[in-house]
């Protein structure tokens, strides 16, 4: 079955309704220009709350990180409880390399060619946990890292997919689009942050609008 990340989120309240809706991973945003962004310590204390209150049916819980030297991003980990990170910038496969394992790259690649370069470079240091995606493909854009509403394009995804184990979709995602988006790549996990967002309200998470995601995603 077809994985969901929750991206984005803020608050224990949209934690635990995401969670309670089906979601499998929920991410965390600690880049500081995003409208997402999270503090170190509202994230651990959202965290340490989940896990009291979901026990062993607690999502994998993802920080996202663009740009940021090593040493923080293990700060990060060890004092929220983070399993896994994703990274979101221009990170070189060094970088991953560091991550021993509990990271993986988001690519937006710019064309076909450029997302089968990409999904070879970054192979070798990502995840083996199965828990964990191996690559996240996002749609290109010039400025934003991410978060831009546009999707890629069927062919890369496929393309990314066949040398991908683990691929998680992301851009453009809504309730309304998941499930036909889903019925054509065949993912391993999709990825949703302001599709499923109270309007106008980037990181306050509707949860009428989370339940339809989820539903759409695993009844396909």
């Amino acid at each position: 079955m077809v994985k969901v990340k929750i991206c984005g989120i803020t608050t224990y309240e949209d934690a635990l309704a995401s969670a309670q809706a089906g979601a499998d991973l929920l991410g965390l945003n600690f880049y500081r220009k995003s409208p997402r962004v999270i503090e170190v310590d509202t994230a651990t204390a959202i965290a340490a709350r989940l896990r009291a209150q979901m026990s062993a049916a607690c999502p994998v819980l993802v920080g996202l990180f663009v740009n940021e030297i090593v040493g923080r991003i293990s700060i990060t980990m060890e004092q929220v409880g983070l399993q896994v990170v994703q990274l979101s910038g221009d990170e070189s496969v060094d970088l991953l390399r560091e991550m021993h394992g509990v990271g993986y790259k988001a690519i937006r690649p710019r064309n076909l060619q450029e997302a089968v370069e990409d999904a070879a470079y970054f192979a070798p240091h990502s995840p083996t946990d199965v828990r964990y995606p191996s690559l996240l493909l996002d749609a290109y854009h010039p400025d934003l890292y991410g978060g831009t509403g546009q999707q890629a394009s069927i062919e890369v995804a496929k393309a990314v997919l066949e040398r991908t184990p683990r691929l998680m979709l992301a851009g453009g995602l809504t309730p309304e689009n998941v499930g036909e988006r889903v019925a054509a790549v065949r993912p391993w996990a999709v990825d949703v942050a302001s599709g499923v967002e109270i309007d106008g309200k980037p990181g306050k998470k509707d949860a009428g609008k989370v339940r339809a995601f989820v539903q759409a995603v695993k009844s396909g």
